[in-house]
């Protein structure tokens, strides 16, 4: 048990040192979630299974709240939708839910964050494929070194372990980061 505790405690800390790695384009993201924002934009996000977790979390914190009482933003998680996604799925293949709902709602000011702890998840592949069609902005949460979700990012941020739970937290680090400029005002950034 304490091999295995300890072997836990040192990949999460392996994840985290992952996220300060990725300060720069962490930084860039927020400022283009803001910019999106500002502009009148909306954020959309995605995941498969704790990922898509994490995408619906991401989008309760920008129109809900994260820390304070503030404007709600507009975000919309692509996973929330089960009458969507299991229509689509069916209709059209699991591999098209998210990018179908892209190209049914998201439009070049928009942004799109993706969350795949593998960089492999062929909906989330299609998704990013669908908003680069209609010039929209990706920002990918990805795990590992991002396989081939890392080309169709415009600003990866890859936590470089191949613990998916550590993978899954060191993403949740990031999005409060990403949230953290929006507590006062996207303007301000």
């Amino acid at each position: 048990m304490m091999k295995s505790f300890h072997t836990r405690i040192e990949s999460s800390q392996n994840a985290i040192e992952s996220v300060l790695i990725n300060e720069n384009v962490i930084n860039e993201a927020a400022q283009a979630i803001c910019t999106t924002l500002r502009t009148g934009g909306r954020i959309y996000a995605c995941g498969n299974g704790g990922s898509a977790a994490e995408a619906m979390h991401f989008a309760t914190e920008l129109c809900g709240r994260y820390r304070s009482n503030r404007v709600p933003y507009p975000a919309i998680a692509l996973t929330a939708d089960g009458t969507a996604l299991t229509c689509i799925g069916n209709d059209f293949g699991w591999d098209l839910i998210f990018a179908r709902q892209v190209e049914a709602n998201a439009s070049q000011n928009d942004l799109l964050l993706v969350l795949t702890t593998s960089g492999n998840s062929t909906n989330v592949i299609a998704a990013l494929q669908a908003a680069r069609s209609k010039g929209i902005k990706t920002v990918g949460l990805l795990g590992r070194n991002g396989d081939d979700a890392r080309a169709l990012c415009d600003l990866p941020i890859i936590i470089a372990v191949d613990d998916t739970g550590s993978i899954q937290e060191a993403h949740l680090v990031v999005i409060h980061i990403l949230c953290e400029p929006l507590e006062e005002s996207p303007d301000s950034q």
